[in-house]
């Protein structure tokens, strides 16, 4: 792929999301349909003096052949070769490129959970950003295809969400989280949903050209026992680990996930509810202000930023933004509140219909 934004991309990981210094020892994790991003990420950090560890994958993020057939003391304690770099490493470029975005639906449950179980203790400097890190995708046909677009389409869509005035996104975005900030219960109400939690005392992390890209969110960990009610995530589907679930609906009590179903895939819900004792708590309640993303795509990295939605997380808690809940789990499901929904803060609505009336 000769495209300029290419290079233009690898500026903003590299500079921008990373500040990347001389010496620094930068691992990228990347699929190998990445091949022209990848090329620009190395040259780039060359530049900078910094060392570039590669670690290239066919797309799924795991050995998916290994994973299949190795029993599963191997699973649970990852290869220390395999995890060292994560506890060396100043920097971690992560680069999705997926020949097929369900290749994880070849592994089953167990096996992804004990995986991911395995793994868990060596990236606790991701969740708390002793290691900087950024993820991102490069256009490949598996995504484009699942978003329903050609793949000319989405690179235009992926280069247009991504390469935008992340400074001037910051500062519109900040004055949305300082009203969250300076609160302290939120309720989510639309159809068939009507949930409170609290953000008391928890200060939000703006995502403007940091961790994520595409930014273009505002997040925070609710504290672990506030959420009350139930909350329908009937517009969209549900994608995790390559599997689909639709129509999910959830009611929590004191926290805590105490009756959940599906119209579709309920099955695989309830199993990933079960996986620890973490994942039926919430790690993160999100708010999704890119300007760009206006359509719900499959594709969680870019649809938990739709302008006028909201993401919950079942799981893993933020530690940045003083989350405490632990699990091997961190699923984003998104809900659109831009047809009748509204968020209130403190009793006051603060966005309706997706519009913001602050």
């Amino acid at each position: 792929m000769n495209d300029p934004r290419i290079d233009d991309y690898a500026k903003l990981l590299v500079e921008e999301c990373l500040d990347v210094q001389p010496g620094w020892q930068v691992m990228v994790s990347a699929g190998v349909l990445a091949r022209p991003l990848i090329e620009s990420v190395f040259r780039l950090l060359g530049q900078k003096g910094a060392y570039a560890i590669p670690r290239m994958s066919f797309g799924a993020g795991f050995n998916l052949a290994w994973a299949q057939e190795a029993p599963f003391e191997l699973l649970d304690n990852p290869a220390p070769i395999e995890v060292h770099p994560f506890h060396e490493a100043d920097a971690w470029i992560g680069i999705e490129a997926p020949e097929n975005t369900r290749e994880l639906t070849g592994l089953d449950q167990e096996r992804l959970g004990r995986l991911q179980a395995g793994v868990r203790p060596h990236v606790e400097r991701v969740f708390t950003f002793d290691l900087k890190w950024v993820g991102c995708q490069f256009p490949t046909p598996a995504l484009a295809q699942e978003a329903g677009m050609s793949l000319d389409d989405f690179a235009d869509f992926l280069f247009g969400a991504c390469l935008l005035d992340w400074r001037a996104e910051k500062e519109r975005m900040s004055h949305y989280a300082k009203a969250f900030d300076d609160g302290k219960e939120v309720r989510i109400v639309a159809e068939g949903t009507d949930l409170t939690l609290s953000v008391e005392g928890r200060e939000g992390e703006v995502d403007a050209g940091g961790a994520n890209m595409p930014g273009g969110e505002f997040f925070y960990s609710p504290l672990e026992d506030s959420a009350n009610g139930t909350i329908a995530f009937t517009e969209f589907p549900a994608v995790y680990a390559g599997r689909e679930v639709t129509g999910i609906r959830l009611r929590f009590e004191d926290g805590k996930v105490v009756d959940a179903s599906a119209d579709g895939n309920e099955d695989f819900l309830l199993e990933t509810l079960d996986l620890d004792e973490g994942v039926r708590m919430l790690g993160e309640l999100g708010i999704g202000c890119n300007p760009r993303i206006t359509r719900h795509m499959k594709n969680t990295l870019f649809d938990e930023k739709i302008d006028g939605t909201v993401h919950l997380a079942l799981g893993n808690g933020l530690p940045e933004v003083g989350g405490k809940n632990v699990s091997q789990v961190h699923w984003d499901i998104v809900k659109d509140l831009r047809d009748g929904g509204r968020l209130e803060l403190d009793g006051k609505v603060v966005q309706e219909g997706g519009k913001w009336l602050i």
